[in-house]
């Protein structure tokens, strides 16, 4: 059988994609997998087992229509056997359906977008399957099964497991001797993230690094973007002796520095995700969204939660933000100290 993924988006909902692509590429019967994804995220692939074939679609820039629409031809002279549409959009369900082959997707009580229902073969999941990753396991099972549904039991949850290559590992070394941290215990504080509802007060990041500062541990900041970056360096130097990274680090470097890390540290975003996804410990904080539904599960991995009365609530703006304010710094040390590698 020769299967294709549409993935799109995003960082962490791509690493959350991994256990159900690890059982297809284990079926005896499945011969290829490919995967669809945004060309923004292509980087995340480099995570993916080198077998599988990525086709990248530009949905953004110049001719994103015209675009999407010759990876569509492209796509249908594969002959895939099923396609697995594993976002819940229009867009997707339209790009898997072009592709020409049985599509199957998420149950309808999950599609974000509803009237991508029409475009596809929706998969009754199973009530115990909260977890992103049980839902992704269980539509990943659906060409195989003779009936569409759940009536077997639950899919069990199965941590993502990225590939993690030589490559990475010199590169991840080379970054902490540039840093000065070859050989010492350090803390990957990763103070930003995609939704403006997920992110920590700066004074919580300072006391949190002070703390771990006292505790012997050198906190290193991460960020993604300029204004992360000017937001991590306030942060630095209120809490003199916190290490600031000048330049932003490839998705190589960067695995190679999550994977020597004692604990990696930040709210729900995909370098958590990918942390975890790597067997480094992670302390993530929960207020706008839910642990249940998307955190890293197991011994290693300890989850804040706020709480509030109004949530958990997924939303990416808020007019009475309060759920990351009631997170408290010494509740975030207690919980690196429990899991600290």
């Amino acid at each position: 059988m020769k299967l294709l993924i549409v993935k799109l988006s995003a960082f962490g909902d791509i690493v959350h994609s991994l256990p159900a692509l690890h059982d297809l590429l284990t079926r005896p019967e499945v011969d290829e997998v490919h995967w669809l994804v945004d060309a923004r995220y292509a980087f995340v692939t480099r995570i993916f087992p080198p077998q599988v074939k990525v086709h990248l679609v530009g949905l953004r820039g110049a001719a994103p229509v015209k675009h999407a629409w010759q990876i569509c031809r492209a796509l249908r002279r594969e002959r895939f056997d099923a396609v697995l549409d594993l976002q819940g959009l229009i867009k997707s369900a339209a790009l898997a359906r072009l592709a020409g082959s049985p599509v199957y997707g998420m149950d309808l009580r999950h599609l974000r977008e509803g009237m991508s229902r029409f475009l596809l073969r929706p998969v009754p999941f199973h009530d115990a399957e909260r977890h992103v990753v049980q839902q992704y396991r269980r539509v990943a099972a659906a060409p195989f099964e003779h009936r569409v549904d759940s009536a077997s039991g639950a899919m069990p949850y199965s941590p993502p497991q990225a590939m993690f290559n030589e490559d990475m590992q010199r590169l991840g070394r080379d970054a902490l001797a540039e840093w000065g941290l070859a050989g010492k215990r350090y803390v990957w504080l990763h103070t930003g993230g995609g939704w403006e509802t997920k992110q920590l007060p700066e004074a919580t990041w300072i006391s949190l690094a002070s703390d771990l500062l006292a505790d012997g541990y050198i906190p290193v900041l991460g960020w993604g973007n300029e204004r992360e970056k000017a937001a991590a360096g306030r942060i630095a130097k209120a809490a003199p002796g916190t290490l600031l990274p000048g330049q932003r680090l490839d998705i190589d470097a960067l695995c190679g520095v999550l994977k020597g890390a004692a604990v990696v540290v930040g709210p729900d975003t995909g370098v958590v995700h990918l942390a975890a996804a790597l067997g480094t410990p992670t302390v993530s904080f929960w207020g706008p969204s839910a642990s249940w539904r998307s955190g890293p599960q197991g011994p290693d991995h300890r989850h804040i939660e706020s709480n509030p009365h109004c949530g958990p609530c997924f939303k990416r703006q808020c007019g009475e933000f309060i759920c990351m304010d009631m997170i408290r710094p010494g509740a975030i040390i207690s919980a690196i100290h429990e899991v600290a590698s």
